[in-house]
This record gives C-alpha cells, structure tokens and sequence, in this order.
C-alpha cells in the first residue's frame, strides 16, 4: 500500500505545502506523462521508503520543496523509513515498474501543513549541511548509478570545478558495429561564479549523502546546437605532411630590384 502527496507551491509563508492524492487505484494511475510538470512523494508502507518522483518538467524551486517535505515526512512517521529517488530509474526498469503497479491507499502519514513548520527545525537541519568535494572515482559511480532522462543527451557534467564531456570511441568493427561512451576532460571553471541563462540546456544535480556529486547539462535530443565558429586560424593537416618547394619558401621573404609604379598602372587603366 502506498501513499501519494502531492508537492504544492504556495504564495505566503512557508511557501510549499503537501496534498494527499486519492484519486487513481494504482501508482501508475498518477505517475505518468500527464502529470509530467508536477513533484510527488510517495510513502511505501510495506517496504519501509519514501519515494521521491519529480515530473520531467517540474521545476527546479518545486523539485527543492520536495526534497525539504520528504525529510518532514520522514521525521513524522518515523526515522526507520528511508528517503530514495525513484528518477534513479528508467521508466522501464524492474525497481520502477514494481512501484508503478503498487496500490493506492491511506496510511497513517499526514499532509504537512502551515503549523508543521518552524523556524528554529529550519535552522537546525542548515546547520547540518556540510559541502565537500568527492573523488572523482566515487562521484563517477554514484552519477553513473541513474539513468540518462528520456528523449536528453548530456552534453557537459561538472565535478569539483571541472568540467567534462562525453565522447563515444569505436570499440568493434568486426561482428557488429560498438561503441563505448567515455569522459573527456574540458577544463576547469574560472574562480568565482558560473551563470547558465541557456534556454537549451537543462540541468540535473546528483547529490549523495548532501553532497553534490556532479552537475550535469542535458539537451534535448531534437535539439539542434548552433554550430561553434572557431575565430582561430587552423593549419590543415595536408599542408604540413605535403613535401614543399624550399626555392618557393626563399623566394617568398626576398624584395624585388624594383617596385611597379602602381599609382601610373592605375592612371593608364582609368583613361
């Protein structure tokens, strides 16, 4: 038996708010493409987990609520339930489906309302936060740990300062045609600040153990990137392995005997 609420956004203090659903008879009735735009937690009475589920194109402020109101919920029907992110699976992984096919049913979890919050818990749970950088190997494995979101290809992923791409290298031509998708390392981000104004780009957060693990950068894959324009000077590859004429070279840096006279050339052209 689950329960589902739903993560609310509201326009005075404290701003956000749960409602429990009760329509539908199995999970999958309210997750779906339909409520793609909304943010739900999800108590699993038998398994012992509170399930956090954010629609495709919730927004990122609602995606943040939600994680505040699982913490709440936890800490209101007791501390033996765990908090797990069901966006770690693909729509068609076992672990999703199973929850998807689960019924929908009351429970003794409550809607958090207005009087749930208190200013002196909110400042308690900050002053837990700690913010360090993991390594590299370990954050690799926990991003690699969640499904690519349908229908995005990452383009860039961020870890402690340094920024990443992916790139696909051949790896079988012989039976079938393989390729193995690896990171390239970019660069590192200037100190100070970085500010994405991109409506291209959508960003995901990996956080593990409330630290960040990674911040990766997705398109959609219908999206066409502008193409880059490189202002640099590029030598081509044929005109170095080419042998050259060595009297041509010489012949480039000597100065004639006598210059034609170009202003009388363009005189005689004129008339």
């Amino acid at each position: 038996m689950i329960q589902i609420f739903e993560v609310l956004e509201v326009r005075e203090d404290p701003y956000f708010l749960t409602v429990e659903v009760e329509e539908g008879e199995l999970v999958a009735d309210v997750i779906n493409n339909m409520n793609s735009r909304k943010v739900y937690l999800l108590v699993d009475h038998d398994s012992k987990r509170i399930w956090t589920y954010n629609g495709q194109y919730s927004s990122f402020k609602l995606q943040i609520f939600g994680g505040i109101l699982a913490g709440m919920l936890r800490k209101q029907i007791g501390i033996f339930y765990r908090i797990f992110p069901l966006n770690k699976y693909s729509m068609d992984d076992p672990e999703f489906q199973k929850v998807m096919v689960k019924t929908i049913g009351p429970g003794r979890a409550k809607t958090i309302e207005k009087k749930d919050f208190s200013k002196t818990a909110a400042q308690r749970a900050l002053g837990n936060i700690s913010i360090h950088n993991p390594r590299l190997s370990k954050a690799l494995e926990n991003i690699n740990s969640y499904s690519t979101p349908e229908e995005f290809n990452r383009i860039f992923l961020i870890i402690a300062g340094t920024i990443y791409s992916d790139e696909e290298t051949p790896k079988s031509f012989l039976s079938e045609e393989e390729d193995s998708d690896s990171i390239v390392k970019m660069g590192r981000l200037n100190n100070g600040f970085t500010f994405f104004d991109d409506r291209n780009y959508s960003t995901r957060v990996i956080v593990k153990n409330r630290s960040i693990q990674g911040i990766e950068l997705f398109v959609h894959e219908n999206d066409k990137m502008p193409v880059v324009q490189i202002k640099s000077p590029i030598i081509h590859e044929e005109k170095i392995s080419n042998e050259g004429d060595m009297g041509k070279l010489l012949a480039a840096f000597q100065i004639p005997d006598s210059l034609p006279d170009i202003e009388s050339t363009e005189n005689e052209k004129q008339n």
